[in-house]
């Protein structure tokens, strides 16, 4: 993980790309990809915090199995990090799969995705302004509710703010 996550994420992301040839699949598997670091993260810190808990320690002097403790206790404390982190992590997806449309990378011309009917019509840019504005309002407003989405997720899942 430390080794993908010295590469910048969109060069990570170009790089399964032009291995793989520009295509809407490959877009989403490049950016799953290059994504799975930062997941990997979220969990393991989490689960480093939750493993030092005492109810961790309380079901382990019980007797309960290592798969009992993992799925029945670890488990559901380390789902709230990581929906959040989901959350957040999801616009910046969104965002560049749109971007490697734009540059030709992502879905390719029969496909509808807002980065290529971004690249087609700004051509029209002066004569047809709205053929612009229409995807580029549509990944604006995606990827704004997206985000507040996540802070209403970290709000409403984050332990500190309850009380």
């Amino acid at each position: 993980m430390d080794v993908m996550l010295a590469f910048p994420y969109i060069l990570l992301v170009l790089v399964v790309v032009a291995i793989l040839g520009p295509s809407l699949w490959t877009g989403m598997i490049a950016v799953g990809v290059a994504g799975i670091p930062g997941y990997a993260r979220v969990v393991r810190a989490a689960v480093l915090t939750v493993r030092r808990e005492d109810y961790v320690e309380a079901a382990r002097v019980l007797g309960a199995s290592r798969a009992q403790i993992m799925f029945g206790t670890v488990l559901p404390n380390v789902l709230s990090p990581l929906i959040v982190y989901l959350s957040f992590a999801t616009p910046l997806a969104a965002l560049l799969a749109s971007a490697l449309s734009f540059v030709g990378l992502g879905a390719q011309p029969p496909a509808p995705e807002w980065g290529a009917m971004l690249v087609n019509s700004r051509t029209y840019l002066f004569s047809a302004w709205w053929a612009v504005a229409a995807p580029g309002t549509a990944l604006f407003f995606a990827i704004f509710g997206l985000n507040l989405l996540g802070n209403g997720l970290r709000d409403i899942l984050d332990p500190r703010q309850r009380g």
